[in-house]
């Protein structure tokens, strides 16, 4: 968050610049291949290996240009953490948050999961929508209409969207 409070270009809504951020605080703390895999849920199994590397680059893009949009719209909010209810031996916590601003408070909650290379986010939930629950009804819709290849063909294109409001 003072980061983001912090430099000029990401206040003046510098969206390749809020990206870079994002790529380089956020991701390298979220795990991309869990969250795509919870989000196509059963349909997981269905796409090759092939398909899956594909689905978790297109997923984490989209992901990205959705923090990064976020992230840009901060100004003068403040995070409150609440306190953790878990036991030193829990592999998955959600980590309970309140962002505080001049209209009411958001809960904002993050699931995270225990990992080889230390605790990972792999879900969100904004003001009682969990992030992984929502994408997991837009892509069994997409998969039972277009297959897993046009899943990943519409996220390709609202990636491209998206990148285009730069």
């Amino acid at each position: 968050m003072s980061l983001v409070k912090s430099d000029p270009e990401i206040q003046r809504g510098n969206i390749p610049r809020v990206v870079e951020l994002v790529e380089k605080k956020i991701v390298p703390y979220t795990d991309m291949r869990r969250t795509t895999q919870l989000a196509m849920g059963k349909n997981w199994s269905k796409a090759t290996p092939e398909q899956q590397n594909q689905l978790i680059f297109e997923f984490k893009n989209l992901l990205i240009r959705t923090y990064s949009g976020a992230l840009s719209q901060l100004r003068d909010q403040t995070v409150q953490y609440k306190p953790l209810r878990s036991s030193p031996s829990d592999t998955d916590v959600i980590v309970r948050t309140v962002v505080i601003g001049k209209s009411d408070p958001i809960p904002l909650d993050y699931r995270l999961e225990k990992t080889n290379d230390g605790w990972r986010v792999y879900d969100i939930n904004i003001m009682g929508a969990w992030l992984i629950e929502a994408y997991r009804n837009q892509f069994t819709n997409q998969i039972s209409q277009n297959g897993v290849d046009g899943l990943i063909k519409f996220l390709q294109e609202r990636n491209a969207m998206l990148a285009g409001k730069k």
